[in-house]
């Protein structure tokens, strides 16, 4: 699946998390190249990786120019960075639709490129293999998925089914097929090896007030958790293991939103105001 690791914070990839995290409410969504280098140099990105970025961005579509040196995220980046929102900042703990939802798709041979696209998007959002060309979730990402195969105009090759599960293997068997649950165990890990000690070093200062600082740290954090909620579709913790780690990821992700995002937006007003 891609994109799912924790470390190796690209600067295309913080670029992006910082328009999601403060470009759209704290720049109105413009952004000058000269205040992206600041900003990025906070989280120790060199200049010229943020101008190599900021071409790569524009030639993928996702960053458009406004004015000279001063950028915009495009259309559909802007309805990929709200998807993300609703799942990046979903409340884990609130009651979940119950059922599952299945995709079923059949590409003619001809464009066979569409049935890469569908099982690539699919993958990225969370959807484990069933059987081919039968994929499956949790029936709480069936809006998502289906605005997302909508505007990717990919619609009309696919059906849609909720349902339960009603085989003779076990559910909490099945989902072992359906998921490389020990690989989404170790992503959770690895964000937890990352974060943890971040937010313990938070949590023994007496004041927080240190905007920069709060900056980095948080959009390292964000850049690096915005991957699980995709890798990890949010299966029932009566179908996960014991030991399951998500749910402390989830823990220690939403404390460093809460401790660090306003106090780095602060910075964020000041060079956006310089620039």
């Amino acid at each position: 699946m891609a994109g799912q690791r924790t470390e190796g914070h690209t600067p295309s990839s913080l670029i992006l998390t910082f328009f999601g995290a403060y470009g759209r409410a704290e720049c109105a969504g413009r952004v000058a190249v000269a205040a992206l280098i600041r900003l990025l140099g906070a989280a120790d990105v060199d200049p010229q990786s943020v101008r190599s970025a900021v071409s790569r961005l524009k030639r993928r579509g996702l960053l458009v120019a406004d004015q000279t040196a001063v950028y915009r995220l495009s259309a559909d980046a802007t309805e990929m960075l709200a998807d993300g929102d609703r799942r990046i900042y979903r409340d884990a703990s609130a009651p979940a639709e119950g059922g599952w939802v299945l995709v079923v798709f059949s590409v003619p041979e001809t464009e066979r490129h569409k049935r890469h696209l569908l099982r690539s998007r699919l993958s990225r959002l969370g959807f484990g293999t069933a059987a081919p060309g039968v994929w499956i979730a949790p029936a709480h990402l069936h809006q998502e998925a289906r605005h997302t195969l909508e505007r990717l105009g990919l619609g009309s090759y696919v059906d849609l089914f909720h349902g339960s599960h009603t085989g003779f293997t076990p559910t909490r068997e099945a989902v072992r097929r359906w998921w490389d649950l020990d690989a989404l165990a170790a992503l959770h890990r690895a964000f937890l090896a990352e974060q943890e000690p971040v937010l313990t070093a938070w949590a023994r200062r007496s004041s927080v007030r240190r905007p920069k600082d709060a900056f980095r740290d948080y959009l390292r954090a964000l850049d690096s958790w915005r991957r699980l909620p995709y890798a990890d579709p949010g299966l029932p913790a009566e179908l996960l293991p014991g030991d399951w780690p998500g749910g402390r990821a989830a823990q220690v992700f939403g404390e460093l939103h809460e401790r660090l995002r306003e106090p780095g937006a602060e910075f964020v007003r000041a060079v956006h105001r310089m620039t």
